[in-house]
């Protein structure tokens, strides 16, 4: 019945898709079957509809079919390396915006997930002011201690959206399932794995204290950061379907009118705004992901406010160091070190030339180094650095797939604001400085007396290992005794085992010691 029920969802999808003229898979996809018949019969439709452009009809046909396929056509535009860069391209302007529900069902929302009346917990609730797929915005007051009352901004997910999505996303668990068991190619790309990670993330951000959290963590992370910031959480009107936050008295940034008339300088918010996201990437491994124009705002002291934490995303110190690393040394010309960088992190397998792969970095470097400082981006070089995956068998990082389509983002933004900013010179001071902190002398003491403290923990949890491969290594000779049946090469570790037992039991040797632990997990495993 469930499969049943899934095709029927996939089918009405397919045929809006289809009807709609939108191109949905890339220009190089062979399809077999009935769906190269089903292919071949919607063609005129996406030729006869070509004029339009691609990308708006793929936002119409994806905003119609309601908000998961809104979320997963902005998952999909984020994973150039699934549906290759020009689809992904076309899905990238896909905006999540939706009719707001009514206020009556805002209200009752609220009341049910907060446990009392609309009056006690805010002094005034106002209409919605913003709406998206998962959830909508609405402005209100509280009353703060001293009885005056405070602006407040109010996210209410949307009634039912969590059954809604729970069927949509059984329909491209289906989907998945299909692809991988009827089409081979495919199956290197994971298709399940890719829906299971739409999934994990869909469940984070429809769970509004995980977003809250995210505030929370960024505002930590940045408490020191002049000319950024984020709003406050008010923890006691939060929960699982509602976020109650500081409301934010801001310039959008995208009004550059009312940005010049208030006396803000647009070059220096450029500026701010690259360098922000960076240092939050490589410092702290933990950026905003969706860093729009409609989620920043400037405040009254010029600095810059973002909204809505929904998307996230993280990198850990392998890939912190990997882009800070990979950057200086494009700014620095210097290929072989960027390309020593990729077979250190295991991106790149040992089986290839580090020589050769510079030379492939120098192809990618040089033509963008030479451009006017307008032209230069940062997010174009990590994308064509991504493209060469297939030559040297490079590993896909989604994390990294991420954290360069925001990018692409943030120097829209930085580049709307200076059309001349230099993304070279903006980045160059944030990597450097991330790559003293790290590699410095100071770092290098921190690091040893971390190490030294893991020796000492594990120096500590000896005689308790040392107790377990004992009392392993008797067991098995138990069994032996009373039958077990055991392979030569398991006879020949037993025995190691036992001869090592008796040495530390006489001398109580650190190195036999180790091997009786080795051996027993051997034994083990």
């Amino acid at each position: 019945m469930n499969a049943i029920a899934n095709m029927a969802r996939l089918t009405k999808a397919g045929v809006t898709l289809a009807w709609s003229g939108a191109r949905v898979l890339p220009a190089d996809t062979k399809l077999s079957g009935p769906l190269a018949v089903f292919g071949r019969v919607t063609a005129p439709l996406r030729k006869n509809a070509a004029a339009s452009g691609n990308q708006a009809l793929l936002s119409e046909a994806l905003t119609s079919l309601g908000p998961s396929y809104i979320k997963l056509g902005q998952f999909l535009a984020t994973r150039d390396d699934i549906i290759g860069r020009e689809l992904a391209r076309d899905l990238s302007t896909l905006q999540d915006r939706l009719p707001p529900f009514s206020q009556d069902d805002a209200v009752k929302a609220v009341e049910t997930e907060l446990e009392a009346p609309i009056g006690e917990i805010f002094a005034e609730f106002g209409p919605p002011v913003a709406a998206a797929s998962i959830a909508q915005v609405h402005k209100a007051k509280v009353k703060t201690p001293d009885g005056t009352l405070k602006d407040v901004a109010v996210k209410v997910l949307r009634p039912g959206i969590e059954q809604r999505f729970k069927r949509d996303l059984d329909s491209y668990f289906f989907a998945a399932r299909m692809i991988e068991r009827f089409h081979a190619p495919s199956r290197r790309l994971r298709p399940i794995a890719v829906v299971d990670t739409l999934a994990k993330s869909v469940g984070i951000e429809m769970d509004l204290r995980m977003e809250a959290a995210a505030i929370s963590e960024m505002a930590e992370n940045s408490k020191d950061d002049e000319g950024f910031r984020v709003p406050k959480v008010d923890w006691t009107r939060s929960a699982r379907r509602v976020l109650t936050l500081d409301w934010i008295d801001g310039i959008p940034i995208g009004n550059h009118d009312r940005l010049r008339a208030a006396g803000h300088d647009l070059k220096a918010l450029g500026t701010l705004l690259v360098q922000t996201f960076l240092r939050h990437a490589m410092r702290d491994g933990f950026f905003h992901a969706d860093m729009h124009q409609g989620n920043l705002f400037v405040d009254a002291q010029s600095t810059i406010v973002a909204v809505d934490f929904g998307i996230m995303g993280r990198l850990n110190m392998k890939e912190r160091r990997f882009l800070a690393e990979i950057l200086y040394g494009f700014i620095t010309r210097d290929y072989a070190r960027v390309a020593e960088v990729h077979f250190e992190a295991g991106y790149v397998p040992r089986k290839h030339s580090v020589a050769q792969f510079a030379q492939a970095l120098r192809a990618i470097g040089e033509p963008i180094m030479d451009r006017p400082a307008s032209e230069i981006s940062m997010a174009q070089l990590l994308g064509q650095l991504f493209q060469y995956t297939e030559v040297f068998d490079m590993q896909t990082r989604p994390e990294l797939i991420l954290l360069q389509k925001t990018m692409v983002v943030v120097e829209g933004v930085g580049r709307s604001l200076d059309p001349d900013l230099n993304i070279w010179v903006v980045a160059e001071p944030v990597a450097k400085e991330w790559l003293e902190s790290q590699l410095g002398a100071g770092a290098r003491l921190e690091q040893a007396a971390e190490s030294a403290a893991s020796v000492g923990r594990f120096v500590g949890d000896l005689p308790r290992l040392l107790l377990q491969a004992e009392r392993t290594v008797d067991a098995f000779g138990a069994m032996v005794e009373d039958g077990l049946h055991l392979d030569d090469r398991s006879v020949e570790r037993l025995a190691e085992a036992q001869a090592h037992k008796d040495r530390w039991s006489r001398t109580g040797i650190w190195v036999g010691a180790a091997a009786l632990v080795a051996i027993a997990l051997a034994l083990l495993f």
